[in-house]
């Protein structure tokens, strides 16, 4: 059956879902660890398990300023005598009694005798003795020992990707190294005789390499080993001694251009004689073009030459598939819907990722609108965007004010 015009159905291509499931099938991450000081692990992997070797706090200490008083002694009005200090690294080494207080600072250990807390500005205090009124109950503003993390219980999972939250929770168990996975093996380069290299003169007929440059910023901010191999040129043997040069010790290969259908277009056709192809085109918009296989012991991404085009595809599948790679338990994206003030331009038959600004309108409510023209040669709806619109397959033209899909480059990009 001919495809309608009207639409960008195409029966041979899979959908985003099929080539996500795909990909997710043929990758295996890395098993390789090493062993790091715990400010070198930020934004790594974490390798191993880490259990907790001491409770945290090490002992019950005061939520705030004030004073340390027995539960006991809270019926009704009182009035206590003050018989010692506790300071925060400086606890009171003695016992109080029935009838008496010890003044405590923020998370100095709570003395021996007591069991609540009562704030300063709950106490009037004339010299050495403390007034309180009702309405205290026993063990208030105390941190108990062990409230955060208690010894044997497991703090951090393999698979995590650490914070700088996670940093500190390391120091705060004393522990300075932990294991991470080793750090993936990237080569890319770009294909293309129309192709100048910054810096240079453009001939006629050609354009600036950009999209080298934004695979380094990609790659760059996921913590990999990059091997930029620059520009190949479009010719059979020129694309086949890249790929056997890049498959040396490499965990996968990133390509921009050159897996369309065009008589020059060899990187689709090499793949397949050195190695295999799993797919190479996906229902979306942009991005129709996308290679995925395996050469060697690497896996392979064939991205599409157009600038936008590369970026959407990397994000939407490059980029989920080296974090599991890498060993990364957890990828999941944020994504919310939201009204749209743009109308929006697009046909059915494909999943179209237009790029939009993620804003707060007049009234506070979170909305999203257009860059404006969404060509996937307009590398510039890239800058401008800090979300992507997602648009479903079946979807057609989408009026202004409709609820729409919407993932912020937050925490993507």
């Amino acid at each position: 059956m001919k495809n309608s015009c009207c639409d960008d159905y195409d029966p041979s291509s899979l959908s985003v879902e099929q080539a996500l499931e795909r990909i997710e099938q043929g990758l295996q991450a890395i098993g390789a660890k090493e062993q790091v000081t715990i400010r070198s692990a930020l934004g790594r992997i974490l390798a191993e398990d880490v259990l907790s070797k001491i409770n945290v706090p090490p002992y019950e200490n005061s939520a705030m300023d004030g004073y340390a008083v027995r539960g006991a002694d809270l019926e009704g009005k009182v009035q206590l005598s003050m018989v010692g200090t506790s300071f925060a690294g400086q606890p009171y080494m003695g016992t109080v009694e029935a009838g008496q207080c010890a003044r405590i600072f923020t998370g100095a250990v709570i003395p021996n005798g007591t069991d609540t807390v009562i704030m300063q500005e709950h106490v009037e205090r004339d010299g050495d003795v403390i007034s309180i009124g009702t309405g205290h109950k026993t063990g208030q503003n105390v941190r108990p020992l062990g409230e955060d993390m208690r010894i044997g219980e497991t703090v951090l999972k393999a698979g995590k990707r650490l914070s700088p939250a996670d940093i500190g929770l390391l120091a705060s168990l004393g522990i300075p190294e932990v294991k991470i996975f080793r750090r993936l093996r990237v080569a890319f380069f770009s294909t293309g005789d129309e192709l100048c290299a910054v810096g240079e003169v453009l001939q006629p007929g050609q354009i600036f390499d950009s999209n080298r440059y934004t695979l380094y910023g990609m790659l760059t901010r996921l913590g990999v080993e990059l091997i930029d191999m620059g520009v190949v040129h479009d010719k059979p043997e020129d694309v086949e001694n890249a790929f056997l040069l890049a498959a040396k010790g490499n965990d996968a290969i990133i390509t921009s251009g050159g897996v369309s259908v065009g008589d020059a277009d060899y990187v689709t056709d090499t793949l397949r004689r050195l190695g295999e192809v799993n797919f190479w085109k996906v229902a979306m918009k942009p991005g129709k073009p996308l290679t995925f296989g395996k050469i060697q012991d690497a896996v392979f991404f064939g991205l599409p030459g157009n600038p936008v085009s590369a970026m959407v595809t990397f994000y939407q599948f490059v980029q989920p598939a080296l974090q599991r790679m890498m060993g990364q338990k957890h990828v999941v994206q944020t994504r919310v819907t939201v009204p749209c003030v743009s109308s929006l331009k697009k046909r059915t038959g494909r999943m179209d990722f237009q790029r939009g600004i993620l804003e707060r309108d007049e009234q506070g409510r979170l909305v999203v609108r257009s860059t404006g023209q969404q060509g996937s040669g307009i590398l510039s709806s890239m800058s401008q965007a800090n979300c992507f619109i997602i648009l479903p397959v079946e979807c057609g033209n989408v009026a202004a004010g409709s609820e729409v899909l919407v993932e912020p480059f937050e925490g993507l990009i």
